[in-house]
């Protein structure tokens, strides 16, 4: 019974994961590494690259403080409206990208309702770099989040009340113990929120307005290039995105390994202590 799941667990992940990954590159490197290159360094695409990195760079640090002062408050404090408070945290799970991406052109759009006073003051959310990034904010920000809730429960409170008890101050027991015991967590969430901020389309593809050069990310440079019938340049991108989740995997198997590693060390010196 345990080879027939297996087999079958491979034979799905071969058929409908590892396949259309290899095809990626194939079509991509179909015409040779010349024009492979080329399609990467042509300056719309070049644009495009940059835009989704500075996106991530400004969406992700955003969600990692959030995140952290959410899990925080959620898993060590009992306050009033924290159900609401989780509740909020998986609304973007529940809601789709594309009406996320919606909600904020009602909002900020020239019709919508702070559209009037935002064209009055010059200022550009909608179909500008402000507009993707509040919409990559909405998309990533449980990742880190609830990642760090469940670690966080599970250390507990006794090592924070023994250092409140031996007279830290609430932010030296957050930064000597709190986010050390969570480190891992941490690092896997930001890992996750950054995968998701750099591969988004939905709701970016709804308040970008698609400019070319300006306000197209690597996922919508990918669709302009197929619908224009380059396909070829179209893999190139779509390869270079399947790099970054790749090493975005690596990663996660590096931590899962690292995390799984200190867990063992420690019941090994529970276990010595006990034995003792």
């Amino acid at each position: 019974m345990k080879r027939v799941l297996i087999t079958i667990a491979f034979l799905f992940s071969s058929v409908f994961l590892l396949l259309p990954l290899i095809n990626v590159f194939a079509q991509a490197l179909v015409k040779g590494l010349s024009v492979y290159w080329s399609s990467l360094t042509d300056p719309d695409t070049l644009s495009a690259v940059r835009l989704t990195l500075v996106v991530a760079a400004i969406s992700v640090p955003l969600n990692v403080i959030f995140g952290v002062a959410a899990a925080w408050a959620i898993a060590k404090f009992e306050f009033r409206g924290k159900a609401i408070l989780i509740t909020l945290i998986d609304l973007p799970f529940a809601v789709s990208p594309v009406v996320s991406g919606l909600m904020f052109v009602l909002l900020f759009g020239l019709q919508g309702y702070f559209g009037k006073w935002l064209d009055a003051h010059d200022i550009k959310i909608i179909f500008a770099v402000p507009g993707i990034v509040l919409a990559t904010i909405f998309v990533t920000f449980p990742f880190v989040a609830r990642e760090l809730i469940p670690v966080m429960q599970a250390t507990g409170m006794e090592q924070e009340q023994a250092a409140l008890t031996l007279g830290a101050n609430g932010w030296e027991t957050f930064w000597h113990v709190t986010l050390p015991s969570v480190k891992w967590g941490l690092f896997y969430g930001i890992i996750l929120c950054n995968a998701r901020a750099m591969g988004e389309f939905g709701a970016v593809w709804v308040v970008s307005g698609r400019i070319t050069g300006h306000t197209a990310t690597m996922p919508l440079r990918v669709e302009q290039l197929y619908t224009e019938y380059n396909s070829t340049a179209a893999f190139a991108v779509a390869s270079l995105l399947a790099l970054l989740a790749l090493l975005t995997l690596g990663l996660k198997s590096l931590l899962e390994y690292r995390t799984a590693r200190e867990y063992q060390r420690a019941q090994q010196a529970n276990g010595n202590k006990l034995g003792r």
